[in-house]
């Protein structure tokens, strides 16, 4: 297995309010953000006629998302053939947390960094992701 993250899928951010800092970022750093956050949409060096996304959201306090971490921040990364990539993890003796899911727009799977931070692995169905944003929630890189 030779490339294992393609790039940045989403950050996810806990805070006490979550509809106080999206608003925050919004007005200071232009961050479109909608009730599921925001969007980045981009386009791959070597697929131009395609987009990429990077998802962008902030979660309530409490969260069990990101569990059983305790830390306040989750990145989720993009990889190529997620099964493969979790068997391998699996393999070299890092902790995956629970099972992989499935749906229209990508599979994901999590594990856990030496330092406590869950981290989400995201193997995108970028075409499926795109019918599910809104031009008000999406953040151009074009």
């Amino acid at each position: 297995m030779e490339r294992r993250v393609k790039g940045i899928g989403g950050v996810f951010l806990k805070a006490d309010d979550p509809e106080l800092t999206r608003d925050w970022y919004q007005k200071h750093l232009g961050i479109k953000s909608g009730k599921w956050g925001g969007t980045f949409r981009w386009r791959p060096d070597s697929e131009s006629n395609q987009h990429g996304f990077t998802a962008w959201s902030i979660f309530k306090s409490d969260t069990t998302y990101t569990d059983p971490s305790n830390k306040d921040a989750m990145i989720n990364y993009r990889v190529e053939n997620l099964e493969e990539l979790l068997e391998t993890l699996k393999q070299e003796g890092v902790e995956v947390v629970g099972e992989m899911e499935s749906f229209e727009y990508g599979k994901f799977g999590w594990i856990m960094d030496p330092n406590g931070y869950k981290i989400e692995l995201w193997e995108p169905n970028d075409e499926e992701y795109e019918k599910m944003g809104s031009d008000e929630d999406v953040n151009s890189m074009e």
